[in-house]
């Protein structure tokens, strides 16, 4: 079995269901040992599934106990450490690089962490429904944002996967809009990009929503009185819809971009559609597998990941459409956002 160094918030908590902001984990075959401070003794020792070890110097600690089980190699992703911490390491034992060295161990989820994922997912989409009875009309971006969390986090008692986008008219034609004064009109378009943690699991979905129908929708289905929003609205819906077809175990995931990417090319706005199609999802909000157009891998069971196409109109606004994609342990494709109804 491998000898592996990590020091990570995820990663750790995915090898003993337990992290903190201040740890190093150490895995030698089938022994682990947790590493961190006095601060999180109590709780370490409640949850995590490996020995605790209490210490003021975690590296010294950490190769105190290299050494101590005579340890002559160990994987490491060495992004993940500083150059001084790293080089420490490397002049006691032989170190193994393995970039995403968490990552790839998690890009094929199992059958629990599924399971959390959809619940994740449910309460996620939930939410961007409670959110509809607070928006108003002369209210702006920092309000609706503000509003937005509370309906997102349950006033406090759940985590955001990431801090939201809520993006007016002209602020939605780039993809990672700052809040600002812009006010909400009933002529206006309203996109929102948002995701909520369930047992430290990440949700994440967007919605573009029309505001000069008698009803706001969360829904996919937008009704636009704007004939050329609605036009730009059906392009990047259809360009969603042929890509989660396309969605199969043993299909290359670069695929999946190719064929969202020539329906908006072919429309005329493919210079307008700036980033990938997607990412994966987990413990982590962009996570493996990576759905772009350079990923020559084959989509597999257990994987989990976002198709969220888009066109960014500068000046003017843009439009995208984000929903997690999960393939079950039956090759079946689910559209988890599909759990709550009329999304």
């Amino acid at each position: 079995m491998d000898n592996i160094i990590l020091n990570g918030e995820n990663e750790i908590y995915y090898e003993v269901g337990y992290s903190c902001d201040n740890s190093i984990l150490l895995v030698f075959g089938a022994e682990k040992f947790f590493i961190t401070d006095g601060r999180y003794e109590i709780e370490a020792k409640e949850k995590a599934k490996a020995e605790v070890v209490i210490s003021k110097n975690l590296l010294k600690s950490a190769k105190e106990l290299i050494l101590k089980y005579r340890v002559k190699k160990i994987k490491i992703d060495p992004s993940k450490w500083d150059y001084k911490s790293y080089n420490e390491l490397k002049m006691l034992v032989s170190l193994q690089d393995v970039l995403e060295l968490s990552h790839k161990k998690r890009e094929i989820k199992s059958e629990e962490e599924l399971k959390t994922i959809r619940e994740a997912v449910k309460i996620g989409a939930k939410s961007f429904e409670e959110f509809k009875s607070k928006i108003e009309f002369g209210i702006d971006e920092f309000e609706l944002s503000y509003r937005f969390k509370e309906k997102l986090t349950a006033r406090g008692r759940r985590e955001l996967s990431f801090e939201p986008i809520v993006a007016i008219d002209e602020n939605s034609a780039k993809p990672h809009s700052s809040l600002t004064e812009k006010v909400l009109n009933r002529e206006g378009l309203l996109l929102l990009d948002a995701g909520i943690k369930y047992k430290r699991y990440c949700s994440d979905r967007t919605r573009t929503l029309s505001l000069d129908s008698d009803t706001i929708s969360m829904g996919k289905v937008q009704k636009f009185k704007d004939p050329f929003k609605q036009k730009i609205y059906d392009i990047v819906l259809k360009a969603q819809e042929e890509a989660i077809k396309k969605v199969k175990v043993g299909v290359k995931i670069g695929e999946l971009d190719r064929v969202a990417r020539e329906v908006i090319r072919e429309a005329g706005y493919g210079d307008y559609f700036v980033h990938s199609l997607g990412h994966g999802v987990g413990l982590d909000i962009h996570e493996r597998p990576y759905i772009n157009s350079r990923n020559e891998s084959f989509l597999k069971e257990g994987m989990v990941f976002t198709i969220e196409p888009g066109i960014y109109l500068p000046n003017r606004f843009g439009v995208r459409i984000e929903d997690m994609i999960l393939i079950n342990y039956n090759g079946e494709v689910e559209v988890l956002s599909e759990y709550y109804n009329n999304i």
